[in-house]
């Protein structure tokens, strides 16, 4: 039970940014398209950087984000050919956005706080950068795809800085360069506003669902099927596989960041990209919504069935 009203009061200040997002647009009129484009072509791209160059990687440690990049990714491409007619609109590409991610950044890194010493956590800030990636590459074409040919979705995507921005940390960190102690406050600050208004944002998409706030039922149901189901299911059996046939990792607190990773609730990062794509968010933003809620008790009960942290 204690855990129950740790995690309560874990998720709090995400209600709050929610609301103050809203309130942001309703009242100071904060136009929510300038906020998605801030983040996702400043915010992140230094996110990225910095959380690349700090990192120490071997070979274990790189793997990680590497496999679950592939599974988010094939995950989304076979979704989206599954469902892509089920849909007159692009709602079957947003779907497949979401079956392909979660909310590790600004859920699942608070977590990571919680259940894990600071090593890990490092470990799991840096894994989750794989779906970031996801999301400005194969997550964002998909996307994209919905409003644009396939050659204006590559140029898309090839103008985001985000992918640079990883290759450039990666560089730095191998030549063994790392960013100077006076900057190191300074950047890291920019994880507390990645944060921030990332979950902002779901807040400003508030004030136009007012307008056309159907419940797609089916869009909701599928989407809590992938994240909820097919995530942990996959997980479990890939700590499974590793650990008893391939041992590519065969670390408990690499398989702890795994179904950590499977556990999170829906990303909000598709509400954004619906946005910036000028598709429609009011349906994306009600799944998240409903699925931020759900893992309130959620995701005690799966660290319980999966033994503890």
């Amino acid at each position: 039970m204690s855990l129950f009203f740790i995690l309560i009061l874990k998720i709090a200040p995400i209600y709050i940014n929610i609301i103050l997002g809203y309130l942001s647009v309703k009242f100071l009129n904060v136009k929510k398209e300038s906020i998605a484009t801030l983040v996702i072509y400043i915010i992140t791209p230094l996110v990225v950087f910095s959380s690349t160059i700090s990192v120490k990687i071997d070979t274990k440690l790189a793997l990680l984000p590497i496999i679950i990049y592939l599974f988010c990714s094939i995950t989304a491409i076979l979704v989206y050919r599954i469902f892509r007619n089920q849909w007159a609109d692009a709602t079957s590409n947003i779907l497949a956005f979401n079956a392909g991610t979660g909310n590790a950044g600004y859920f699942g890194v608070p977590l990571a706080l919680l259940f894990f010493e600071p090593h890990v956590v490092n470990i799991f800030i840096f894994a989750q950068l794989a779906f970031i990636f996801y999301g400005n590459t194969t997550g964002f074409y998909i996307t994209a795809k919905g409003n644009f040919t396939v050659k204006q979705s590559l140029k898309k995507v090839l103008r985001l800085p985000v992918i640079y921005a990883f290759i450039f940390g990666l560089a730095c960190n191998f030549y063994g360069l790392s960013i100077p102690d006076e900057l190191i406050v300074y950047t890291s600050q920019f994880k507390a506003v990645y944060g921030i208004l990332g979950i902002m944002i779901l807040g400003m998409g508030l004030v136009g669902l007012k307008q056309s706030g159907e419940l797609d039922k089916k869009f909701v149901f599928f989407n809590f099927f992938f994240k909820f189901i097919y995530w942990p299911i996959c997980a479990l059996l890939f700590i499974f596989i590793d650990k008893n046939i391939i041992h590519i990792f065969n670390d408990e607190h690499i398989y702890q960041i795994i179904f950590l990773f499977s556990i999170v609730p829906i990303a909000n990062n598709g509400v954004t990209l619906a946005i910036i794509n000028g598709l429609k968010p009011e349906k994306a933003i009600v799944t998240v919504l409903l699925s931020t809620i759900f893992s309130v008790v959620y995701i005690p009960c799966m660290i319980v069935l999966y033994g503890g942290f």
